[in-house]
């Protein structure tokens, strides 16, 4: 027979989410805490928001269920505060004072629910001149001064997708906030709301380089610093196919490996002649683009130099150590990172596809003894 902790699904089994469908930060979050196993139940709207893609790929929805109810329909409010009397978690995304619209705010959850724990995630945050108004990705770390950061000197900054802002600055910081409320509320049978800017939690991201600026060691500027390709031992260098290859040889140990593999021992400058570092970024240039990716990859396999290859979302799943650790898998047809981090006693799981619109109405009432959830259309399309 199997043991208890054997049929868990994750750290976080028992732990019932509500997920107010949204796109981005929102769902990720709640992705995160199904994947380590909390029961999360999406609550999408009638012909509700999505990525645009095929919801059978959309694997920011995997691990959860799906119900179908519409907020504005006096019954679709009652189900969803009936589901809220019974969750521990609900994350929402809209804009500032929407929910409360709607009749589902904090005031509202909190009334029928005084454990709950109340999830916001927004751009600018519930308050502050902006908070009102639209955003996107690349202009909360645009403020933050975190896109200032990244780039080439001589051009414009670097849109490093939106996975800085949406997904580290507010993703990561909502699945901390409620989790630490959610402690707290454990213990106290107080719940609380927790508001998940993005600027806030990019501006927080940032902090071991404002103590650099303030001591001194940061410039406020482009490639003019230690980790932002100001040296030319931390950075990326083209190779003779057209690929490239990232090299972070930082601490003089990894520095002489580098020179070492390269075969440039008798050519390149001390590491810290600072006066020739143009020269050694030249060299280091010229040097890569003399061999493919590939053989530079096996020329670097193993080593101490602190180099790899710079590989595409496709290619990813394929490097060795990715596939001997398992950081990718496929599921149902679909390669996708796996769940993270690792627990040695509660793994997280892959248990579910992405959820189908309104599939899981009648398996969640039953579940959470919840009236009101009734079986809606769904998306009959496979991936």
């Amino acid at each position: 027979m199997a043991s208890a902790e054997q049929d868990r699904t994750g750290p976080l089994d028992g732990v019932r989410v509500v997920e107010l469908a949204g796109i981005g930060p929102g769902p990720f979050a709640a992705m995160l805490l199904a994947d380590l196993g909390a029961d999360v139940v999406r609550v999408d709207r009638p012909g509700g928001p999505g990525l645009g893609v095929k919801p059978g790929y959309d694997v920011t929805n995997r691990n959860k269920r799906s119900v179908v109810l519409d907020l504005k329909d006096p019954d679709g409010r009652a189900a969803v505060l009936g589901l809220v009397e019974r969750a521990d978690i609900l994350i929402e995304g809209y804009r500032p004072g929407v929910a409360e619209r709607l009749g589902v705010g904090p005031d509202d959850c909190r009334a029928r629910n005084a454990r709950l724990v109340y999830g916001r995630m927004t751009g600018w945050g519930q308050d502050g001149p902006l908070a009102p108004t639209a955003g996107h990705d690349v202009g909360y770390i645009a403020v933050t001064g975190a896109l200032g950061m990244i780039g080439p000197a001589d051009g414009a900054p670097a849109v490093p997708a939106n996975l800085l802002g949406d997904y580290a600055g507010g993703s990561l910081y909502l699945v901390v906030g409620v989790l630490a409320a959610l402690h707290h509320a454990r213990a106290t049978g107080e719940g609380q709301v927790v508001d998940a800017a993005i600027v806030d939690g990019t501006a927080h991201l940032t902090s071991m380089i404002h103590a650099m600026v303030a001591a001194g060691g940061w410039q406020d500027r482009r490639e003019a610093n230690l980790l932002d390709g100001g040296t030319p031992f931390y950075g990326v260098y083209e190779t003779a196919d057209g690929q490239y290859m990232a090299v972070g040889a930082l601490e003089p140990q990894f520095y002489a490996e580098l020179v070492r593999l390269l075969g440039i021992e008798e050519k390149a400058p001390a590491q810290k002649d600072f006066a020739r570092w143009g020269e050694l970024r030249e060299l280091l240039a010229d040097t890569f683009r003399q061999r493919t990716r590939e053989e530079w990859t096996r020329v670097f396999d193993g080593s101490d130099a602190c180099v790899a290859p710079v590989l595409s979302l496709r290619e990813a799943p394929g490097h060795p150590h990715l596939a001997a650790r398992g950081t990718f898998t496929t599921y149902e047809g679909i390669t996708q990172p796996a769940p993270a981090p690792r627990f040695s006693h509660t793994p997280g799981s892959l248990r579910r596809p992405p959820a189908r619109h309104g599939a899981d109405a009648a398996a969640v009432a039953h579940d959470w003894q919840v009236d009101g959830l009734h079986p809606t259309g769904t998306d009959k399309e496979h991936p």
